[in-house]
């Protein structure tokens, strides 16, 4: 995997600040929380990655390119 650029990671810093929560959809890991998890974003480090305390317990990162999560928005919190 490449690192993205320092365009890609500041546009990811601002998509996904600090106290975003976010709902997995996919993780290529076995040590991953189930999809569907929900977790907050404690932020996106240098290499693109972002930070997250899942609801679970777990604190695996979305890797950039890899992992894929999605905001969850008060009208799509059902």
């Amino acid at each position: 995997m490449r690192t993205p650029s320092r365009e890609i990671i500041e546009s990811l810093r601002k998509e996904y600040p600090a106290g975003t929560i976010v709902e997995l959809v996919h993780m290529d890991d076995p040590q991953a929380p189930p999809t569907g998890t929900r977790g907050e974003v404690r932020g996106v480090d240098d290499i693109g990655s972002i930070m997250i305390s899942w609801n679970t317990g777990s604190s695996l990162s979305i890797v950039y390119g890899e992992d894929l999560c999605r905001k969850v928005t008060e009208e799509s919190d059902d």
